[in-house]
């Protein structure tokens, strides 16, 4: 067991259900979470039934009636001391992002960070929930708009931002009085575990109530029940194209609100008056950084003619000096991809361009021998390109820059 899963409290077996402090005695199939840094299996965690989905919603909706009754300036105190909390563990989980989802370990770091600063954001807020006031038709009357609380929110994060999302979503909506169910990825559930311990702790710490961070570990079956379920006033869903689609429609069904935020297929343009000095090293860790597994990953270079053969001489020079491997260690710039389904997709995607004609400037392939013995470890890739070439059209979450 590495040091920081101890200071996180994950054991090797791990409950998948909880409405805060209580951790529902486990029931639904194991969930086994390994290491794409160096394969090894870090520790199982139990996936969430549907009787376990129901203990957890209905303690989000009790929750919630006395959470919204609590002054929003107190609200805000609570997520200060959470914010105290993720001082406390920015290291260790830190560590745990970069060793379970694989981004280097600055990455990370810095992931923990923008938790912190959420908090410091949303403390701000709780005090600042300002309402409008209207003259009256009637004599010696005013009028006054005040803001009430939309009620549980779901949030659905993705595996390539494990805890970030999360707390952007969730802070907000503590804030503004809303109790939160949150259903991670399958792919990162350790991250999950170990938030919802660090909340949990504040949370009891101050006498608040069982629900108001529930936590639903599973696959896409949990995911639709959030997505279907008229008890939650809003599903925020941060994932594929595919899966936000599907979110959607079930949200809009039940005449809900959601919040999405999918895929892209991202661009930087250098004009003819680009200064090279910086655009290199912005569109090296555009492209590269967290593996190339970002929504907002650079994939495509769109480059003026008189630029163009030195931004390509410059660029491939660039790759040379990435460092990839282990991301626990500060010296390499580019960890692995998550898992070897992403290695596959990788593969495919290179092989598809030079089936339509994109020309290799940079090698790619999956990287084997000693430290990459995951199998998740892949070369970071530069292809010549054209915008008709079908492959160049869809995201593909993996180092690849046409």
């Amino acid at each position: 067991m590495q040091p920081f899963l101890n200071e996180l409290s994950i054991t090797e077996n791990n409950a998948g259900a909880s409405t805060g402090a209580n951790w529902l005695k486990p029931k639904g199939t194991s969930i086994a979470s390994y290491s794409p840094a160096n394969g090894s299996l870090i520790a199982h965690v139990a996936t969430a039934t549907s009787s376990d989905y129901e203990t957890v919603v209905k303690a989000a909706v009790q929750a919630q009636k006395i959470w919204q009754q609590t002054p929003a300036p107190k609200r805000g105190e609570i997520i200060r001391q959470i914010g105290e909390a993720l001082r406390q563990k920015k290291q260790a989980l830190g560590s745990l992002v970069s060793y379970e989802m694989g981004k280097s370990l600055q990455e990370g770091l810095g992931e923990v960070q923008e938790m912190i600063d959420i908090c410091d954001f949303a403390v701000g807020l709780s005090r600042q929930l300002h309402g409008l006031t209207m003259h009256s038709e009637r004599p010696n009357h005013r009028m006054y708009e005040q803001w009430h609380p939309l009620g549980v929110v779901g949030i659905i994060s993705a595996f390539n931002f494990p805890v970030a999302v999360w707390s952007w979503n969730t802070m907000l909506a503590w804030a503004c009085g809303n109790a939160c169910v949150w259903k991670p990825s399958e792919k990162t559930p350790l991250c999950a575990v170990a938030c919802q311990k660090i909340v949990a702790d504040v949370f009891k710490q101050n006498n608040l109530p069982e629900g108001l961070s529930g936590l639903i570990i599973g696959g896409a079956d949990i995911g639709a029940k959030l997505s279907a379920d008229k008890r939650i006033a809003l599903v925020s869903a941060t994932g594929s194209t595919r899966m936000g689609k599907a979110v959607a429609q079930a949200v809009a069904e039940r005449l809900g609100k959601s919040l999405l935020e999918l895929g892209g297929n991202n661009a930087i343009i250098i004009s003819q008056h680009a200064d090279l000095n910086i655009a290199i090293p912005s569109i090296v860790f555009g492209a590269v950084g967290t593996a190339g597994q970002r929504c907002t990953t650079t994939r495509r270079l769109i480059i003026h003619k008189s630029q163009y053969e030195e931004l390509k001489k410059r660029l491939k020079k660039a790759y040379t000096q990435l460092k990839i491997g282990n991301p626990l260690d500060e010296k390499n710039h580019v960890g692995p991809l998550i898992d070897k389904d992403a290695v596959k997709q990788y593969e495919k995607a290179i092989t598809q361009a030079k089936k339509e004609g994109g020309k290799i400037l940079v090698e790619g392939g999956t990287l084997k021998g000693k430290g990459f013995e995951s199998g998740c470890y892949v070369q970071p890739c530069i292809i010549e390109a054209n915008r008709k070439m079908k492959i160049v059209q869809h995201e593909t979450l993996a180092p690849i820059l046409y």
